[in-house]
C-alpha cells in the first residue's frame, strides 16, 4: 500500500482513506491476512490515528474487516447467505435451519420482552439460547423467551437444563399452531455475552431481529436474535420476504 495525499480532498479524510484502504484490501491482501498495526498504517498514510480508526470502523461495518480477540484486524472472508424467513406461519429454527441449542434457563425476562409476552413482571419464563451457524461460521446468537403457558406439556424431569432442555422447549413450542408473527430489525452494538458467542469484540455492530410469535391465545414466544452486521445485509423482495445475505450471493427467503 502506498502513501496518498489527503490534504486536498474535500470529503472527510477518514472516508477517502476508507476508499483507499478498500482498494488495497482487494489488491494487496488475502482473506484472513492481518493488517499492520494502527501506528504503522497511520504513518504510512500520513493521517492521525483517530482518522485511521474511523476508516477501519467503517470497513468493519461494511464487512471488509474483522477485529478478533488476540489476533488483531484481519481481512474478512466473503459473506455467506443467511435467509431469515418472514413467512407468517413458520417458526424460526424449523427443519433445515442451522440453529444449535446451547442452553435453557428459567428466569425473568427483560421488561420489554415481558410487555410483548403480556405476562406479569415476576413471572419466570424459559429462556433458550441458540447459535446459528452457516458454512461453519457463527452468524447469530438468539435468546428465545417462552412462557410456561406455551409449553404446558414440558417435563422438568426429562431434561432439567442444558442443550437437551433447550431442544425440549423448542420441540414443545413448535407443536403450537402458529397464527402469525411480528418482526422488527434494528442496528445495535454487541453485548458482552453475544460478542463472545459470535467471536466479536463487545460493541461490534450487530443487527437485532426481534420476532413475536402469535397464536390464537396471544403471544406464544419472543425471539431476540443478534446477527453480525459485519457479515450480513438486509434485502426485501416484492413479496415482503426478508433476507440476511452476504457478498456475492443472493437468495430468496423461505
Amino acid at each position: 500500500m502506498g502513501t496518498t495525499q489527503l490534504e486536498s480532498v474535500q470529503e472527510p479524510k477518514y472516508w477517502h482513506l476508507k476508499t483507499v484502504l478498500s482498494d488495497a484490501l482487494d489488491s494487496d491482501f488475502a482473506v484472513g491476512e492481518i493488517l499492520p498495526n494502527e501506528r504503522e498504517l497511520a504513518a504510512r498514510f500520513g493521517v492521525a490515528r483517530a482518522t485511521l480508526r474511523q476508516a477501519l470502523e467503517q470497513l468493519e461495518l461494511e464487512g471488509r474487516l474483522q477485529r478478533r480477540r488476540g489476533v488483531g484486524t484481519t481481512v474478512a472472508p466473503p459473506r455467506v447467505g443467511v435467509a431469515v424467513s418472514t413467512a407468517q406461519h413458520d417458526w424460526t429454527g424449523g427443519a433445515g435451519e442451522a440453529w444449535q441449542p446451547v442452553d435453557c434457563t428459567t428466569d425473568t425476562a427483560p421488561a420489554q420482552v415481558l410487555a410483548m409476552l403480556e405476562v406479569g413482571s415476576d413471572e419466570q419464563v424459559h429462556i433458550v439460547r441458540r447459535i446459528r451457524v452457516t458454512q461453519g461460521q457463527r452468524v447469530a446468537a438468539e435468546l428465545l423467551y417462552v412462557p410456561s403457558s406455551s409449553v404446558p406439556e414440558l417435563s422438568a424431569i426429562e431434561a432439567p437444563s442444558g442443550p437437551a432442555r433447550a431442544r425440549s422447549v423448542v420441540r414443545e413450542l413448535h407443536r403450537l399452531g402458529l397464527g402469525g408473527q411480528d418482526r422488527s430489525v434494528e442496528l445495535g452494538s454487541a453485548r458482552a455475552d453475544d460478542a463472545k458467542e459470535l467471536d466479536r469484540l463487545p460493541g461490534a455492530p450487530v443487527l437485532v431481529v426481534t420476532t413475536r410469535y402469535l397464536t390464537a391465545g396471544g403471544t406464544a414466544a419472543v425471539s431476540v436474535a443478534t446477527y453480525r452486521a459485519d457479515t450480513c445485509r438486509l434485502t426485501f423482495g416484492d413479496s415482503g420476504d426478508l433476507e440476511i445475505s452476504h457478498h456475492g450471493q443472493e437468495r430468496e427467503a423461505s
